[in-house]
């Protein structure tokens, strides 16, 4: 077990209801012509993390034959409504050490998930998992937000991610620890209460994400700011990385 937080059932069962912005076409659209770009015809993918499905499930639908890593049951189980195992085999595990059947085009991790890893160690442990999978010429994707440390000032150690109707969101920050937690308030039902929440995650620069993949045997190929490809600047608040096995 690593140091990811395990998500319950109740998190689990209300996740895709509260990601619908993440499941819209306009999100989803672009991720899944730049992953299925990057499987090819008859590639093979396998997603770490792949949770509820979100995008697991219709990347299998556009024709990749995808396999899933999922650290929790609850998560996973949500996911088997969705599709058949058959059609879309998931092993219950984490991403940094699970070994699961077969050699890989493309290993990809989304939606700042690789901070659900609380430590360096085992953050350099799912690169090192990533290439394990992948064949010669195989890529590791992540997507992760950039580190919003501009935003504070001295002194302040929160950040407003989120400021609405439904939802208050800010993160606060161990500077010492690159460690984040979000702060979750969220409005359930019509009644006005408020329903708090949290989770803990290791942030990490795309510089110090390089030198992991480096120590994975892996090569950045691409850098860009977001699934349609924008160019990544300084200003950039997230970026999506492509890292190559080497022939």
């Amino acid at each position: 077990m690593t140091s990811s937080e395990l998500w319950p059932r109740a998190t689990a069962d209300r996740y895709d209801a509260e990601e619908t912005e993440m499941s819209s076409a306009a999100v989803l659209g672009p991720t899944l012509d730049f992953l299925a770009a990057l499987a090819g015809d008859g590639g093979r993918a396998l997603e770490f993390a792949i949770g509820t499905g979100r995008v697991g499930v219709p990347l299998r639908e556009r024709g990749v034959p995808v396999a899933g890593i999922e650290l929790s049951e609850h998560m996973a189980a949500v996911l088997r409504r969705k599709i058949d195992a058959d059609t879309l085999p998931v092993t219950i595990g984490d991403m940094a050490t699970t070994v699961v059947p077969g050699e890989f085009t493309l290993v990809y991790l989304v939606y700042n998930t690789i901070t659900n890893l609380l430590t360096q160690d085992e953050q350099v442990e799912c690169f090192r998992n990533a290439a394990r999978h992948l064949g010669s010429g195989g890529r590791f994707v992540i997507e992760l937000g950039v580190p919003p440390l501009r935003f504070l000032p001295p002194g302040q150690v929160a950040v407003p991610f989120d400021v609405s109707e439904q939802h208050l969101g800010f993160d606060t920050f161990d500077l010492v620890e690159q460690i984040l937690v979000s702060h979750h308030f969220t409005r359930d039902g019509d009644d006005g209460r408020y329903r708090r929440s949290n989770s803990r995650h290791r942030y990490a620069w795309p510089a110090e994400l390089d030198l992991m993949a480096r120590i994975a045997g892996l090569e950045l190929e691409r850098r860009v700011a977001d699934w349609d490809g924008a160019p990544f600047t300084q200003d950039s608040a997230k970026h999506i990385s492509v890292w190559r096995k080497p022939s």
